[in-house]
This record gives structure tokens, C-alpha cells and sequence, in this order.
């Protein structure tokens, strides 16, 4: 009986064929490159392959720093060195590349290179042609394939953003033989229907499967529509000719979708924010204009006429009040002054009769006591000559004049018979 083996059994037999063939070992392949996927470990994955067959390869992330120095691109005409083993796991052989070098160009790349230098020198990417992708859209249109993952993506995104938007579908083929024609059909009809945005675009696939978006009748479809185009074709490594034409690219179809259709959460949140700030706005301006109008209206009451008048009316009746106060109190101590001296002034009267008359009573004594008269009393006379001057020595009078002598009760009136000098002792 024959034996039986596993699967893996197989598998490892067969890798240790090619293991142990000295010409896998090392091997120089040269192909044109399809399929490329920059992985997030670092790798690179890719298929080389000619017109009718093909074979997958990977340059692991150690290799690329010695053995790569440009960007592998699809359409590139190449030569990879390195050698080919069976990945065990899957029974598939590939080549392990250990460095790649260019080898001129591909058929499709350098139909891609000619035909966007044609483009572009005839101003079908420059951006004054760019439309600008409205903000609020209520309608949007798209052109893909019926079936596939790029419409399912673009609904689930829609309907997570704004299920309130329209999406119009245009069921295109997006690869193979008359792609082109039905992508730019699709574009013209959802065009002519107002939409206000259109959406271009399908999964990723390899330079082949994406070539319908590489055609000069799309770019030109894209570039003649009046309503604005965003391109979604492929992974983020795909550019196509439509990428280039569209007013906006996307990298996938879903992120098209997320740059067509706004969140309409935070729309809301936007406008709840916006009402938020206003109704802050309004009230911090309310507050100061009612503040302002406070300070206004007292500062005018402070100034107005009738406050003024008032404000005198009321200084004019304090110094009334004050000069009442002072008036009544000058009033108490006059009246009071005024019965005092009542009740004292038979007093003072009489105190000031008996001082008078006392000092009279003295000035009239010495007053006697001076009187010439006074002297007569005591056997004094007063001569006067017959001129009338007074006598006071014999040198007043002569012998023979009359002279006139008075006394205390009367005058006496005799010649003068004699003169006679006293003599001094």
C-alpha cells in the first residue's frame, strides 16, 4: 500500500527542493511590477509578471535599506535579484528579493507617464480648474460598481455621517474592456441630474483593474463636469489619471465619502457650540449695556435740572435749620442774659448810685479844699488893682491906686495909703 502524506509534509519536501536547486538559490528575474503594498511591518509585496504569467515576490524591510533605492511603483519595468523559495504555509513559491533595480519602464506606466504629461500640459490638473466641494450637500451621486465593497463602504460611511443626504448610484463597470465608456456615461448622467457632488472611484486591485481610471475619456468627462468630483480609486498608493482630473482626491471610496458628506454630529455640536457662545455673547452684553445704562442715568440725574434744584432746595432748608438753631440758641442766651440782668439791675443801680455819690462826695471836698473861696473863710482876702490883675506883691499896686479886696461875704474897696517892702531878717 502506497503511503500517505500531510499536506505539510508535502509542502516541506517541496521547499527543501527548492532550498537545495543551486540555480533558485540565486536568481536574477526581470518583469513588470504589479499589485505593490507598502505593509505597516515594513515589507513590500508585489507580483512581477509579462504578458501570460506572473510570479509573487516580497523584499522584507532588512533588505530595502541595501537593496532599494527608489519607490517601487506599478507599471515599472524592474530586475530583482534574489531567490526563490515555497512559503511552506501556504505551498506557495515566491521570490525573496534582496535588492531591485530598474529596468526602463512597462507598457501600461509609460502609457500612464505619456498620457499625464499630455494632460497636464494641456491644464486638465491645474488647480484654478478645481471646484470647490460644497459644505452642506444634500445630494450625492456616484459612479461604481453595483456590487463590491466600495459602494457597501460609501453607504455604512453616509448613513454614520448624515443619513439625511441622498446618494444617487450610477452602477459602472470599473474594470475591464468598456470600463471607461459606462465610468464616463456615469459621470455626464449623475452630472446633468444637479447633483452637488459626485463620487468617482472603486476598490483596490492592480495597475490592470484600475486602468478604466487611467483613461483619457474620463479624465476629460471629470474635467468637463460642472458639478464637483472627488476620486477614490484604489488604496493610498494608487494615483490615477481621474486622481489628477478630480477637484479632490480621496484615498479609498469610504474616505471620499467622509470628505463629500460632513458629520452631521458635529455640525450639531458646532451649531449647539455656536448658540452657546452667542447666548454667552448677548448675555455678558446685556449685562454691560444695562451697567452702562445704570451709570448713565444716575450720572443725568446727577446733572439734571430738577436734581439740582432739588439738591439746592434741600441745602437751601438746611441752612434754614442751622440758622434757626443759631437763632434760637442766641435767642435763649440773650433772653436769659436779658432776666439776669432784670433780677440784678435795682442792685446794680443802687450800688452804683451810692458810688457816684460817694465820689462825689469826695470831689466836692477836695474840690472845696482848692477853691480860692475856701481860703477866704479864714481871714484870706483876694486884691486885685484897678486893672483887675490880682495882686501878688507890692510891685502890683502903687501908692494912691485903688485897689479892691474880697472876701468870703463881700468886697471891700480902698486906696492904697502906703507901700512898705519886708524886709528879710
Amino acid at each position: 500500500m502506497a503511503a500517505v502524506y500531510s499536506v505539510s509534509q508535502v509542502n516541506a519536501y517541496i521547499k527543501r527542493m527548492f532550498d537545495q536547486d543551486y540555480f533558485l538559490r540565486n536568481v536574477q528575474v526581470k518583469g513588470e511590477v504589479s499589485n505593490v503594498k507598502y505593509h505597516s511591518s515594513g515589507h513590500i509585496y508585489f507580483t512581477l509578471k509579462e504578458e501570460g504569467c506572473s510570479i509573487a515576490a516580497v523584499m522584507f524591510r532588512s533588505a530595502r535599506a541595501t537593496g532599494l533605492d527608489f519607490t517601487l511603483e506599478n507599471g515599472q519595468s524592474i530586475v530583482v535579484s534574489g531567490n526563490v523559495a515555497v512559503y511552506e504555509r501556504d505551498g506557495r513559491y515566491q521570490i525573496y528579493a534582496k535588492s531591485i533595480q530598474l529596468d526602463g519602464r512597462g507598457n501600461l506606466y509609460e502609457a500612464y507617464e505619456m498620457l499625464k504629461q499630455k494632460l497636464f500640459e494641456e491644464g486638465l490638473f491645474d488647480f484654478e480648474h478645481k471646484k470647490e466641494i460644497p459644505q452642506f450637500p444634500k445630494k450625492i451621486g456616484i459612479v461604481t460598481a453595483k456590487t463590491g465593497a466600495a459602494i457597501q463602504d460609501i453607504r455604512n460611511v453616509a448613513k454614520r455621517r448624515n443619513p439625511y443626504v441622498q446618494l444617487y448610484l450610477y452602477p459602472a463597470k470599473v474594470q475591464g474592456e468598456g470600463a471607461a465608456a459606462t465610468i464616463v456615461e456615469g459621470i455626464r448622467t449623475l452630472d446633468s441630474m444637479g447633483m452637488d457632488t459626485i463620487i468617482v472611484g472603486r476598490g483596490g486591485g492592480s495597475i490592470e483593474d484600475l486602468w478604466p481610471f487611467n483613461e483619457e475619456i474620463v479624465a476629460r468627462a471629470i474635467y468637463e463636469a460642472q458639478t464637483p468630483i472627488i476620486s477614490g480609486t484604489g488604496h493610498e498608493i494608487d494615483n490615477t489619471i481621474a486622481d489628477y482630473a478630480a477637484d479632490l482626491r480621496a484615498p479609498t471610496p469610504s474616505a471620499a465619502c467622509e470628505l463629500a458628506i460632513p458629520d452631521i454630529m458635529v455640525r450639531v455640536d458646532q451649531v449647539r457650540q455656536y448658540q452657546e457662545n452667542l447666548y454667552q455673547a448677548m448675555y455678558h452684553k446685556m449685562h454691560r449695556t444695562r451697567l452702562y445704562m445704570q451709570a448713565a442715568e444716575a450720572k443725568l440725574e446727577r446733572v439734571s435740572p430738577m436734581m439740582r434744584m432739588q439738591n439746592q432746595k434741600i441745602y437751601v432748608d438746611s441752612l434754614q435749620d442751622r440758622m434757626q438753631t443759631v437763632f434760637d440758641r442766641k435767642y435763649q442766651q440773650t433772653f436769659q442774659q436779658y432776666e439776669k440782668y432784670a433780677r440784678n439791675l435795682p442792685d446794680v443801680f443802687k450800688d452804683k448810685y451810692n458810688t457816684c455819690a460817694h465820689m462825689y462826695e469826695l470831689l466836692l471836698a477836695k474840690l472845696h479844699g482848692l477853691s480860692p473861696t475856701a481860703k477866704l473863710t479864714g481871714g484870706y482876702g483876694y486884691i486885685e488893682n484897678q486893672s483887675g490883675q490880682p495882686v501878688a506883691g507890692i510891685g502890683n499896686v502903687k501908692k494912691g491906686e485903688s485897689v479892691q479886696i474880697t472876701v468870703h461875704d463881700g468886697c471891700i474897696h480902698t486906696v492904697v495909703q502906703e507901700i512898705t517892702e519886708k524886709s528879710e531878717e
